[in-house]
């Protein structure tokens, strides 16, 4: 949060995974040659209902919905599998089932039925007459090497380690071809398919995309706030290598408004309460800057989906792919899956603030964005990029120090330095160019005043701050008292925008560095060493033992190629090697530098 608060229970963060599932998540599939995938199905609904027979009194969901599908299609059981059913308690349940012949389930034949108590309200399918259709023998007559050099080869992609499947597919014609089921994906390029290759002749059916395309009316990263050059629209604008099912999809489901594996962006409490898409694909929603904030609230959730999904992917780039906030971990993240951020959008909870709660691993990050009262019209926290980073950053070094307890940062100086950190990655995001100059955080919700006591600065005229500045921040509080976490954010923030100033001067500017950590330009080898830091600073780190981190960050990415410029860095704001932890300074550097 823009102010230090301990780790607070929240209504919107004891949300279940459960209860993430039943927010809207509408599936749509996009790929190459697909239509086929999809033939002619039927729905039939039953008004209040429609009883099974008495014969199944007290029988499971799985044997009422099976006998159901049999007597409406006349098919007999062993045409009839069961795939499952949504949970247990809802007022609705549907079962699911596939057609299946010989053994072998049918892809794009099946069905599924809805109850309601013991009632059936409607029933939807797609089984075709096998009496009259013409079927390809059930044992494959091509070669799994060959269905899955098929795949790759047309595609472009590589397998995957999910298991091979075999499955009869209906095509366009109504005949049922056999099919080799092959995963492949392709991270570079961010596809990911699920082809259907003929077992009995070698080509290759259709292809499901995992990936669905989207495009957005956002304010881009690098702007902190609309103010500084509007809103445009992108489009796909994530990541592959970071969010290789795009923004949208966990995978297996897809979504058609602001849900998705990394984020929920809803509005205030009730995380169902997204924002759907303009058009199929599109999020086009315009934002009045002067009329209060409340008639751009499509505008305000769109925008911060889209900023924490970029936050997501560039810090997942750097090396945040434990312990991180995502509802699916299909992608290869180690550490606990159903734990993406909750972000509540102008809530009612506060204003001229905003927070993020960050419990353990496992369990959803809550993001808070308030409204502000500063000027009139009101503005939107939502709408300012800086400081959705700011909060999101809360999460990642929460996680990233001590593994993903969202414990290790909770002394004073941790916890300011919480805060710290948070600036400087809005700070990081922001930047275009090699021209470092003067940053200033929160321009847009206050009307244009600096929500920190200083810029950020280089200049020791414009900010003075150095390491002993803790003392003096305690002594502006009074002999017993300390300075609060904001006040220690500002210190550790500016000690590290000289560094990336420095790093930046040294070794040039990357303009791609949000999508490719690999340079060796100063801004990339910044980012990817603060990172690298957290996970090697102990819990409730210090500014000595967490610059220590980032001289071992070094030794250990870059075999300490950066040591004497990382200790002449810290050095220039009293952090040199023989600062110590109660606040003196030191300017100089080791000997050997």
């Amino acid at each position: 949060m823009f102010g230090f608060q301990s780790l607070l229970n929240s209504v919107l963060v004891a949300v279940s995974v459960a209860s993430l599932a039943d927010a809207s998540r509408l599936g749509r599939r996009d790929g190459p040659n697909h239509t086929g995938f999809i033939h002619t199905s039927t729905l039939k609904t039953y008004g209040q209902g429609q009883n099974p027979p008495s014969s199944l009194t007290g029988a499971t969901i799985s044997e009422t919905c099976k006998s159901f599908a049999q007597n409406a299609l006349n098919v007999p059981a062993e045409q009839v599998w069961w795939q499952g059913a949504t949970k247990e308690g809802a007022a609705v349940r549907t079962g699911f089932l596939r057609q299946q012949w010989q053994g072998v389930t049918f892809s794009n034949a099946v069905a599924n039925v809805a109850m309601k108590g013991d009632k059936v309200v409607a029933f939807g399918n797609s089984f075709v007459d096998l009496a009259a259709a013409d079927i390809a023998p059930s044992v494959p007559t091509v070669s799994n090497q060959t269905a899955i050099a098929t795949a790759e080869k047309t595609l472009g992609a590589t397998r995957t380690e999910a298991p091979l499947g075999l499955e009869y597919y209906v095509k366009e014609d109504g005949a049922v071809a056999l099919a080799h089921i092959v995963q492949v994906r392709n991270r570079e390029e961010g596809s990911f398919f699920e082809a259907f290759v003929d077992a009995h002749n070698g080509e290759l059916l259709t292809a499901v995309d995992f990936r669905a395309a989207a495009t957005f009316r956002v304010i881009p990263i690098e702007r902190q706030d609309p103010e500084q050059g509007g809103f445009e629209l992108l489009v796909d604008p994530e990541d592959p290598a970071a969010s290789p099912f795009g923004w949208q999809s966990d995978g297996v489901e897809t979504t058609t408004d602001t849900s998705g594996n990394n984020v929920f962006a809803f509005l205030d409490t009730t995380v169902g309460d997204t924002t759907v898409e303009s058009s199929p694909g599109v999020f086009d929603f315009a934002a009045d800057l002067a009329a209060e904030p409340g008639s751009s609230l499509d505008a305000a959730r769109v925008n911060v989906f889209y900023t924490v999904n970029t936050i997501h992917d560039i810090t997942y780039r750097y090396g945040f792919t434990s312990f991180n906030f995502q509802l699916s971990n299909e992608d290869g993240s180690q550490g606990v899956a159903g734990d993406p951020v909750l972000a509540s959008v102008q809530s009612s909870q506060g204003l001229n603030n905003a927070q993020f709660l960050t419990p353990p691993d496992g369990t959803a990050g809550q993001m808070t964005m308030f409204l502000w009262d500063l000027t009139n019209p009101g503005r939107d926290g939502s709408l300012s990029n800086d400081i959705i980073a700011h909060e999101y950053m809360h999460g990642v070094t929460n996680r990233m120090t001590g593994g993903g307890t969202g414990r290790c940062l909770q002394s004073l100086e941790a916890g300011g330095m919480g805060e710290g950190w948070s600036d400087v990655l809005s700070m990081w995001v922001a930047q275009t160019s090699a021209t470092v100059a003067d940053f200033t955080l929160g321009t847009f919700v206050t009307g244009g005043q600096n929500i920190r006591s200083r810029p950020y600065s280089t200049d020791p005229n414009v900010n003075e701050f150095t390491f002993s500045s803790v003392l003096q921040f305690s002594q502006v509080h009074g002999t017993h008292s300390f300075p609060s976490p904001p006040e220690i954010g500002e210190i550790w923030a500016n000690i590290l925008f000289n560094v990336y100033a420095q790093m930046v001067e040294a070794k040039g500017f990357s303009a791609t560095a949000k999508t490719d950590p690999t340079g060796t330009e100063g801004n990339v080898v910044f980012m990817q060493l603060m990172l690298d830091a957290l996970s090697l600073q102990p819990c409730q780190p210090t500014f000595i033992t967490a610059r220590d981190a980032w001289i071992q960050a070094d030794e250990n990415r870059f075999d300490g190629a950066n040591r004497c410029l990382l200790f002449t860095a810290f050095a220039s704001r009293g952090m040199g090697p023989n600062a110590s932890e109660n606040f003196v300074d030191d300017f100089t550097v080791p000997a050997d530098c």
